[in-house]
């Protein structure tokens, strides 16, 4: 596949956004989101282009590896992409979870994109990979974040040091409802 242009498949849409497979196409739009030191506060780095680029290959990686990874996230009423969401396979504490994440442009903040974007990949790790649980992992002053958690239902279970840092984990069991979707 080249990762440089090649068109690219909707891995799944909400009302508002679409979500693809990011390509090294996006490695602009992207930087507006990984270098803003603001919407990166909680991160360890922001991320220059080369980052940026480099990111984009570890989850094309994921897509190869996995199956799943981070994605491209469209609004589709401007056809820009927002920043990005979905599933990736961490080790925490000894074992694999999936951990929902996501980071969206500032510009766009407040608008509940993450949100909605973070409950459908929850429904797309609840029923496409048929995981019992996800989580989040989200800093403890990360206020944001923590607001999107609480508001897709999931709950915080404890803290724990992870890469350098104390983080919160935020896990959501899945139902009989959402095995269905």
């Amino acid at each position: 596949m080249d990762t440089e242009t090649a068109p690219q498949d909707v891995v799944f849409e909400t009302e508002r956004l679409l979500l693809r497979p990011h390509v090294i196409g996006d490695a602009d739009a992207l930087e507006a989101v990984l270098g803003d030191p603001v919407a990166m506060e909680f991160y360890p780095a922001v991320l220059d282009r080369r980052g940026v680029e480099e990111w984009i290959t570890r989850n094309v990686e994921r897509y190869q590896r996995d199956g799943f990874g981070k994605w491209a996230m469209v609004v589709k009423s401007t056809g820009e992409m927002g920043g990005s969401v979905g599933c990736v396979l961490q080790e925490v504490e000894g074992r694999n979870e999936i951990e929902v994440g996501y980071n969206v442009r500032r510009d766009l903040w407040g608008n509940g994109y993450a949100t909605e974007a973070a409950r459908a990949c929850m429904d797309y790790a609840f029923g496409k990979l048929g995981v019992k649980r996800v989580i989040s992992m989200i800093r403890p002053e990360n206020v944001r974040s923590i607001r999107v958690a609480a508001k897709n239902e999931m709950i915080r279970e404890k803290v724990i040091f992870w890469r350098g840092y104390d983080h919160c984990i935020y896990a959501k069991m899945r139902t009989d409802h959402d095995s269905q979707t």
